[in-house]
């Protein structure tokens, strides 16, 4: 199946009409509104997040309970320690429509470091699980790995113009992945059919987020669950709208390595060692535009693949 010239215009017109009907402001309130979660009466370290009154999605979107979750376990530690690793799971999938529990427990506090275990329930049973790490700044040994040679943002697709041009998007689908983002969004992906393992994508906060540097850590634990589990996927020229595609994140792990502003060019540099087994691994270096790498990101997911007919 493809698309002629004309067929992609048309549908790269009716994407960007999609993406203007709602003001960029709105979109990113909305994930902002995610971090405000509310204490539950009388009780310690537990937090409630309201249902939704209706929802496009199947289930919860796997960065959104991330970065709640993270959000949640900081509110427990003192002043002057900073996130600096999360490692969770996804045991179920949840249901926007229904209220989230979290249940944050304090394993550790030292004078440096501090740990604890997030819970999330929903309807009584677990969906999901985080321990997350912090750490007062510190000085010492200091190294990188430099950022590869990539295309700038101004020169990579924009991903509405992506979605828009991928005839394997059906028109549902196509009107739910073209709407507005809290993220400006520029990709890269190799030419299809060469095997490649490896494609990046630009990413800037679609609206002013204040200065808060836990608030800007909270969008980029959100993001980082944006395309990360397609790498698994690339090598074989399947993605998640292939017939026969079932995906979903099983894991996802996270380290942060330097302060950053999610209102400024951040690029995720994604790739795969590893398939098999109906599951994928991927890895993700995040960097400023400076070429400061600001994070580390990796994720196991199911990527079951049963070519249909």
């Amino acid at each position: 199946m493809s698309l002629t010239p004309a067929e992609i215009q048309a549908r790269i017109d009716r994407a960007r009409e999609i993406n203007a009907s709602v003001p960029a402001e709105k979109v990113v309130r909305a994930v902002a509104r995610l971090f405000d979660l509310d204490p539950v009466p009388g009780v310690e370290d537990e937090f409630t997040f309201p249902a939704l009154a209706s929802t496009a999605r199947d289930r919860i979107f796997g960065g959104q309970v991330i970065a709640q979750a993270m959000m949640a376990a900081a509110r427990t530690v003192e002043d002057g320690k900073q996130v600096h690793s999360l490692h969770a799971y996804f045991l179920r999938g949840g249901d926007e429509t229904k209220p989230l529990h979290f249940r944050i427990h304090r394993d550790f506090d030292g004078r440096s470091f501090s740990n604890r275990r997030v819970v999330v329930r929903q309807d009584g049973k677990v969906i999901f699980n985080l321990t997350a790490s912090f750490q007062v700044k510190a000085e010492g040994l200091s190294h990188q790995v430099p950022m590869p040679d990539l295309l700038p943002p101004e020169e990579c697709w924009d991903f509405t113009d992506f979605v828009a041009a991928a005839p394997e998007i059906s028109d549902r689908q196509f009107a739910n992945m073209a709407r507005r983002r809290p993220f400006e969004m520029r990709s890269y992906r190799p030419p299809a059919g060469t095997g490649a393992t490896q494609h990046y994508q630009w990413f800037r906060v679609a609206a002013p987020i204040g200065d808060d540097p836990l608030i800007h850590r909270g969008f980029l634990a959100f993001a980082s669950d944006m395309g990360l589990l397609s790498s698994a996927m690339l090598p074989h020229g399947v993605n998640f709208w292939t017939p026969g595609m079932v995906s979903t994140s099983l894991d996802h792990a996270m380290w942060f390595h330097a302060d950053i502003r999610v209102d400024e060019w951040f690029v995720f540099v994604m790739d795969t060692p590893w398939t098999g087994g109906d599951r994928g691994l991927c890895r993700g270096s995040i960097y400023r535009r400076d070429g400061t790498l600001i994070a580390t990101a990796v994720q196991e997911g199911l990527v079951r693949y049963r070519p249909q007919g």
